[in-house]
């Protein structure tokens, strides 16, 4: 089967071509960082809009890198949730009626299940059953996979996504948007050893998470060591921004550390636009090798949100017979263990 995948569930366009037999035969994807940066974050309508400008163009695109035509195409997957969801609409429209022209099945995907599969896409991919720790801007949570649809929620984010503490965190320094790799950037130049940031919901059970106490930390920490500035010194913003990476990073390897302890699997695949972070791979592994656990993750360009991912998703559960209907889904909210199992 040979799938096009289409991403746009926030601020990136994404679309790949995935063959069953052949693998990955091309992507491309679109970044609107410069359009957001000014306003320190994704204007829900002028992504959509970019979207809109983008998508086609790059399917004619991605068509050609894999040398293939219409009459290739043997199934459509676009990200039908959860994202915003205007720009949801845009590659469900695109997608569904891409479908119809050609004669084809459609499958609305899950935007979580396509990050979590991700790694499937590497040359040593992960076999289930896993422990998975997803993050990105918008989730985090540890799900025990044994299979695609086979999924158990452990814990989740009670308040704001690692991602979203790290854009929200940026903000306080003064960094440019997104957050995260600006605030890793000037981590590197801080001292470790000056501040000790909280590492929340760390010394209860359980495996939920919750930063919005410690982005609360961070405002305050800043607003301490301003003198007649606007901001600390260059070299306390370092600091900060060490402390807060070091916290949010402690944190996940504590919580991912305790999942494979309480599952009692060897192996956990990390997914999702922090999964980029190096700091955290490195500790990650290097915590989990004391358990005899491996850790697998995607490529950094398949971390945030691409097409590949949503291509490959699509296409396990296309070549198990499921396929939508003639409406366009597009779904804001979407419980990933609501999902289908393949079976």
């Amino acid at each position: 089967m040979r799938v096009l995948g289409i991403e746009t569930s926030c601020d990136e366009t994404g679309v790949a071509v995935y063959d069953s037999d052949r693998g990955l035969l091309a992507h491309g994807l679109y970044s609107q960082i410069e359009i957001h940066a000014e306003y320190g974050g994704v204007v829900p309508e002028l992504a959509s809009r970019d979207h809109v400008r983008k998508l086609l163009p790059m399917i004619r695109q991605v068509l050609a890198d894999a040398d293939c035509v219409a009459a290739d195409i043997t199934g459509v997957a676009y990200t039908a949730g959860p994202g915003l969801v205007g720009a949801l609409m845009v590659g469900g429209s695109v997608g569904r009626s891409l479908a119809y022209a050609w004669g084809v099945p459609a499958l609305g995907v899950h935007h979580m299940e396509g990050h979590l599969l991700a790694p499937m896409l590497e040359e040593n991919p992960p076999g289930f059953p896993f422990v998975a720790l997803l993050v990105s801007g918008g989730h985090t949570m540890l799900v025990r996979v044994d299979g695609i649809g086979e999924y158990e929620i452990l814990g989740e984010s009670l308040d704001d996504a690692a991602g979203e503490a790290f854009d929200k965190a940026a903000k306080m320094l003064d960094l440019d948007y997104p957050g995260g790799p600006q605030i890793a950037l000037l981590a590197e130049q801080g001292d470790a050893s000056r501040f000790r940031f909280p590492r929340p919901m760390t010394d209860r059970p359980g495996l939920d998470f919750s930063f919005s106490g410690l982005k609360t930390y961070t405002l305050n920490t800043v607003a301490k060591h301003k003198d007649d500035a606007v901001l600390p010194d260059e070299q306390t913003m370092a600091d900060i921004a060490c402390a807060f990476q070091d916290a949010v990073v402690d944190t996940l390897v504590i919580k991912c550390r305790r999942a494979i302890e309480q599952t009692g699997l060897s192996t956990l695949v990390i997914a999702g636009g922090v999964s980029a972070n190096v700091v955290l791979r490195q500790r990650l592994e290097t915590a989990l090798a004391k358990k005899n656990a491996q850790v697998y993750y995607a490529r950094n360009e398949f971390c945030t949100d691409n097409g590949a991912m949503i291509a490959y998703a699509g296409c396990q559960r296309l070549l198990h017979g499921q396929h939508d209907d003639l409406k366009i889904l597009a779904q804001p909210r979407w419980p990933m263990d609501t999902l289908p199992a393949l079976g």
